[in-house]
């Protein structure tokens, strides 16, 4: 009995030395070494402040810059500490009005042109830094207007931040609206993808058209 409750201390002792405390700092000291930049995760600097991740997408409102998809994480979206869907169903009448009310919004912003479905629908984490190609190209008349450049320019910064995901998933690319020029020029995107869009009865482009864009 004494030499079993000794040698369960020691093997106590033991594995909480080398996996609770040895094996923790090795795996943390390796990631240190040979990948810095995405073990202290992906973080984007400003005149050496972190302002953002490009693994976590914000929410952008200012004209001058590609939108993020709507977001359900917290009470005003965008809440690391809160990552989540709304949790409504698609028939749900406070969803649909809501993604209603963006679609009507987004189509007076471009009118006669199709609403990408990522841009009114939000995704699983509400946490999402990617849009897809067709909500980018949604958006680049209402940018170039206000930064004042030509939309083939904006078109070949989407083409140089657009990626393509591993063969099987859809969309076949993205693009992350973290890492824009001139600060987060591009936003992020989301969900029901074919079901919901049909239930608010107006034309939408399904978000799996296309590769993504990388906000």
């Amino acid at each position: 009995m004494k030499k079993n409750l000794i040698t369960s201390v020691l093997m106590t002792i033991a594995t909480t030395v080398l996996l609770g405390i040895l094996y923790p700092l090795m795996i943390t000291g390796l990631a240190q070494v040979l990948f810095p930049y995405k073990a202290n995760g992906q973080l984007i600097k400003h005149n050496a402040v972190a302002v953002g991740s490009r693994l976590i997408g914000q929410p952008f409102s200012g004209p001058g810059y590609f939108h993020s998809r709507p977001s359900a994480a917290g009470d005003t979206g965008y809440d690391a500490s809160a990552s989540g869907g709304s949790n409504l169903g698609p028939t749900n009448k406070k969803l649909i009005d809501r993604g209603k009310a963006d679609l009507v919004r987004a189509q007076m912003e471009n009118p006669g042109v199709p609403v990408p479905v990522d841009l009114v629908t939000t995704s699983a984490s509400g946490l999402d830094p990617d849009i897809s190609p067709a909500a980018a190209e949604f958006q680049i008349p209402r940018v170039a207007r206000e930064r004042r450049v030509p939309e083939e320019k904006l078109r070949h910064l989407v083409r140089e931040h657009t990626k393509s995901l591993p063969r099987g998933l859809k969309p076949s690319s993205i693009l992350n609206g973290q890492r824009g020029p001139e600060g987060p020029l591009f936003h992020r995107a989301a969900g029901f993808r074919q079901f919901f869009p049909n239930l608010l009865g107006l034309e939408s482009v399904p978000a799996s058209s296309g590769p993504v864009v990388v906000l």
